[in-house]
């Protein structure tokens, strides 16, 4: 059977360097939110770029505001509605992992919640599940930006 010409980066990666075949349920909660992590910062970076040719510091002041523990908390709230039973018990167990250290200037809350989302985007990563990823990515960013519009209007 002949390969198709049209290959994800992911089936790429694991073509050329060789990767072993995964199961994803075996990866503790802490490592889907590892990856998750990775994977949400280059989503994220690459959105940033994507407005416009910028100072490194300005572009990541701006990425800054999206990948901190408060906003991803934020966003997974307005996820959470939209996940299956499957996504939202990832969810679950990667906002229950308990983890080393909260990150400095955030709540315990927003941490775990964000160790939810980041494990989250981990886990439908390593599934190959990029079209599902992006659209509750999406989802998430448009209720930050909905209600950063609301406080800027307040101000």
């Amino acid at each position: 059977m002949e390969k198709s010409v049209n290959f994800e980066f992911r089936d790429l990666m694991e073509e050329m360097l060789q990767f072993d075949p995964v199961d994803v349920s075996a990866y503790s909660p802490l490592v889907l939110a590892y990856i998750g992590d990775c994977v949400y910062d280059l989503i994220i970076k690459s959105m940033v770029i994507n407005q416009g040719n910028r100072q490194v510091q300005k572009l990541h002041r701006e990425t800054s505001g999206y990948v901190q523990a408060s906003a991803q908390s934020f966003m997974m709230r307005a996820m959470q509605e939209h996940l299956t039973e499957e996504e939202h018990a990832v969810y679950k167990r990667g906002r229950n992992a308990k983890s080393i250290s909260p990150a400095k200037n955030q709540s315990i809350t927003d941490y775990r919640r964000a160790t939810g989302f980041e494990a989250l985007v981990g886990y439908l990563y390593l599934k190959k599940q990029y079209e599902r990823l992006l659209t509750l990515i999406k989802i998430g960013l448009e209720s930050l930006k909905e209600n950063q519009g609301e406080e800027d209007a307040g101000k």
